[in-house]
C-alpha cells in the first residue's frame, strides 16, 4: 500500500537476483520443496531464480489481483493452483512473492494452502508474520520500484548551468 508520503526504494535488476540467490539460500535448508507456486505477478522472477538455485521443475502460479500501480485494494484470486498442490493443503510446497506488504494477498493464499511454506525477497511489519522466511525487511511507509516497474530514462543535470 502507497502511503501519502511514501519513501520510494528503487530495487535494481542486480539487487534483485541478490537477493533472490539470497532467499534461495535461507531457503535449501529448509526444504526439501516438491513444488514452488509463485504469486503473479511480482513473484514470477524470484521465483524462477529460487527455482534455479534450489533444483526445482514444477513451478505453479496464482494470480491475485489487489494492486494498481499505486494502491491497494481488495484482493481476489483470478487464478488458483494445481489441485494436485492444494492437497494437504499445500504440505511441501514454495510459494514465492516479491513483497509482503499489509499480508492480504499472503492471507488469500495462505487460505488455500495452510500448509505451505511462504517466502518473499522484502516484508514490511503489517506482511512479516505471514512470511515464513524472507531476506529484507522494509518499513511500512516505504514504496519498492522493482526493475520491471521502471525504465531507463534521461536525468538532468543538477546544476543550473551544466549543459546536457
Amino acid at each position: 500500500m502507497s502511503p501519502p508520503r511514501a519513501k520510494p526504494q528503487i530495487v535494481s535488476w542486480d539487487q534483485l537476483h541478490r537477493d533472490a540467490r539470497a532467499l534461495a539460500a535461507a531457503l535449501e535448508p529448509r526444504g526439501p520443496f516438491r513444488a514452488i507456486v509463485c504469486v503473479t505477478r511480482g513473484g514470477m522472477v524470484p521465483a524462477a531464480i529460487v527455482a534455479r538455485e534450489l533444483g526445482l521443475r514444477v513451478v505453479e502460479t496464482i494470480s491475485v489481483a489487489s494492486y494498481d500501480h499505486q494502491a491497494q485494494g481488495a484482493s481476489e484470486v483470478l487464478k488458483g493452483v494445481a489441485p494436485e498442490l492444494s492437497r494437504a493443503g499445500g504440505a511441501g510446497v514454495l510459494v514465492i512473492d516479491d513483497l509482503a506488504d499489509s499480508g492480504a494477498t499472503a492471507r488469500v493464499v495462505r487460505g488455500l494452502l495452510p500448509q505451505a511454506h511462504f517466502a518473499a525477497l522484502y516484508a514490511k511489519p503489517q506482511g512479516r508474520p505471514l512470511l515464513d522466511t524472507f531476506v529484507r525487511d522494509v518499513s511500512q511507509d516505504t514504496w519498492i520500484y522493482f526493475p520491471w516497474d521502471l525504465d531507463l530514462a534521461y536525468a538532468p543535470p543538477l546544476g543550473k548551468g551544466a549543459a546536457g
